[in-house]
């Protein structure tokens, strides 16, 4: 039974962090060069973006409750426990406050795209703060993966 909770941690790490890297920085940026359409790239990456947030919601709990339950209080004091908080945290903002945001920009900017409308300058703001989050994100959990002793 050990072996099957290692497995599945060691499984959500990878899904996890490899789907951030693999969205983030492979499947958008090739949606926004070979779609004509800029807006529809942006709402597959989007779409791409919320599932990844939902994979890491599972992950992160799972993780957490995993190493709690294998260390006890003592997983307090390791750093692989405060990187998937701090993850957690993050994909828990990106999902429920920066994409929020942009998602209304977008509704409020239409029948025109959000950046060609009005509310663009605004819109660019929050995707650079989020951009500037996931990179973050993504570099931590380069790091768990790097440093995993799940088993």
């Amino acid at each position: 039974m050990k072996f099957l909770g290692s497995g599945l941690a060691s499984v959500l790490l990878v899904a996890w962090v490899g789907g951030l890297w693999a969205i983030g920085y492979i499947a958008a940026p090739t949606l926004f060069v070979h779609l004509a359409d800029k807006e529809l790239a942006g709402n597959l990456a989007g779409a791409l973006f919320k599932w990844i947030a939902y994979v890491g919601i599972i992950a992160g709990v799972y993780l957490l409750i995993y190493r709690l339950g294998q260390e006890g209080f003592a997983a307090l004091k390791g750093g692989f426990f405060w990187a998937v908080l701090l993850m957690l945290a993050m994909t828990l903002v990106q999902r429920f406050g920066f994409q929020p945001i942009m998602e209304s920009l977008k509704e409020q900017a239409l029948p025109r795209a959000v950046m060609e409308s009005a509310f663009r300058s605004r819109f660019a703001a929050w995707h650079g703060i989020s951009s500037v989050v996931y990179l973050v994100q993504s570099l931590i959990g380069l790091w768990l993966v790097a440093r995993a002793k799940l088993a």
